[in-house]
């Protein structure tokens, strides 16, 4: 009886996914994306546009971040891996436990860059530029230096 039961469960589960409607395409021109102000976790001046997902909570998600030319941002890590793509510009990264652009290297459209969870890194433009962000969320970034957040200190960290 109970194999009876188990085998009508497994397929009916399996008749349900074969008959569910497939997500749909998530399609977008440039002129399509839809920018607004960068989180409170980084320095004014960035533009954020969220493409999939969400990267506060849990789930794959893919963001762009547009940083203006002499952009900066301090030593930090993140509670995820994060993988970025260089879109256009001068995306300048180094790893460290402060901004130390002698310990950096310009990363051009077209590079990519994975950082794993807790890594301490730092990041500077020299023109304006366009990465492209995507992970498991929900990613943290949390600022070596309590100074450098712009959260301010009263704020918890890793949001």
């Amino acid at each position: 009886m109970k194999f009876a039961v188990y085998t009508f469960l497994i397929s009916f589960l399996m008749a349900s996914v074969a008959h569910a409607e497939p997500a749909p395409h998530i399609m977008m021109t440039p002129g399509e994306i839809k920018w607004q102000p960068g989180p409170p976790r980084m320095q004014k001046g960035a533009m954020m546009a969220v493409l999939l997902g969400n990267p506060t909570e849990q789930g794959p998600f893919v963001i762009r971040l547009k940083l203006p030319a002499g952009y900066k941002i301090p030593a930090h890590t993140h509670t995820i891996k994060e993988n970025v793509t260089v879109l256009s510009g001068s995306y300048n990264f180094g790893a460290g436990d402060k901004l130390d652009p002698s310990k950096g290297k310009l990363y051009s459209a077209g590079s990519y860059i994975s950082t794993p969870s807790g890594t301490s890194h730092f990041v500077w433009t020299t023109a304006e530029t366009i990465i492209q962000i995507h992970g498991m969320g929900p990613m943290g970034t949390n600022y070596l230096n309590p100074t450098d957040d712009p959260r301010g200190a009263d704020k918890p960290p890793g949001k």
